[in-house]
């Protein structure tokens, strides 16, 4: 049984099987590349302390990308690809969100506030974003998000 919608020529089925290989590997490099750059910005990020350092969110970060690269590249089911958009999502939204607003130290978690760009974080917001972007692209074209169209359709053909 294809995992195209029903009614997709076969053709199209396996564009759509090339795309998501495509974004898949995206995903993963992307992801792979934002676990790279945390891992290797953590100890210069070690300073910025609460109850835990900016360092060990890092360092944290880079182990979520890795396994939502591992995920995404060799598990390839939907709760990994969720998990891949999660870590891609989070991390892209956090770092937005202490580029442009001081939100101080919460509770545990230390002022990360860090008003410029450099070329790390702009490698980083793009990774991001390119997993983000891949992410989304494998859960709207995931064969559970057609099923309810597929059973529409078979309905309507009893009928």
């Amino acid at each position: 049984m294809s995992s195209a919608p029903s009614g997709v020529r076969s053709g199209s089925g396996r564009k759509l099987r090339l795309l998501r290989g495509t974004a898949r590997l995206l995903a993963a490099a992307a992801l792979a590349w934002d676990a790279y750059l945390h891992a290797y910005l953590a100890d210069q990020y070690d300073v910025v302390t609460a109850t835990i350092s900016q360092g060990d969110l890092f360092r944290i970060e880079a182990g979520l990308a890795s396994l939502a690269a591992l995920f995404v590249l060799v598990w390839q089911r939907l709760p990994g690809d969720l998990f891949a958009w999660s870590v891609a999502a989070g991390g892209l939204a956090l770092l937005l969100v202490y580029r442009y607003v001081d939100v101080g130290q919460l509770g545990p978690i230390p002022n990360m506030y860090e008003p410029i760009w450099y070329g790390d974080k702009k490698l980083t917001v793009v990774a991001e974003a390119i997993a983000v972007v891949a992410t989304v692209f494998l859960l709207i074209t995931h064969p559970w998000a057609h099923r309810g169209r597929r059973r529409a359709g078979r309905r309507a053909r009893r009928t």
